[in-house]
């Protein structure tokens, strides 16, 4: 392959990874609006769809601090998202937890995504999949890098 035809290609790989960010984007967008919540109080139910958490837990993992994740949880609460409930083998922790409801209701929005995805991915080979996935890794690593660079986060840029 020719330079030129190489760094067409590359352009092109770059113009639809910034095509895909978008239609996720949009896609969260539409998702957040279906739910009745922000995007941040989306980004806490995409974590609670995994698992019960605790409260400190989800602050790190969604960059926030203790008071917004109360008021966060507290709106969710409200709306019938999620459920808090003392550790059972500790009552002075609490456990957050989507209820059925909306479980339910992340199912049928992104099922379809996840069934359809997965299909899609049974037409490649093991190397293909292998290659698709560093190059998902590597994307996700220099996004974390750069959102840490312009927030002014000294720990996430080297």
């Amino acid at each position: 392959m020719s330079r030129e035809n190489l760094d067409e290609l590359i352009a092109q790989v770059g113009r639809e990874s910034q095509a895909l960010q978008a239609a996720v984007d949009d896609v969260d967008q539409a998702a957040a609006t279906a739910f009745g919540v922000n995007r941040t109080d989306l980004r806490c139910l995409e974590v609670l769809v995994r698992g019960e958490s605790t409260p400190g837990a989800l602050a790190a993992e969604l960059g926030l601090t203790s008071g917004s994740v109360t008021t966060m949880l507290d709106r969710l609460v409200k709306l019938g998202h999620v459920t808090r409930e003392p550790e059972p083998g500790d009552r002075r922790k609490v456990l957050v937890r989507i209820t059925p409801a909306t479980m339910a209701q992340a199912w049928r929005i992104y099922g379809p995504i996840a069934e359809e995805g997965a299909s899609e991915m049974a037409g490649y080979h093991e190397a293909e999949l292998r290659i698709i996935l560093d190059f998902l890794v590597r994307s996700r690593e220099l996004q974390q890098r750069h959102r840490a660079r312009i927030s002014g986060d000294p720990t996430g840029w080297e």
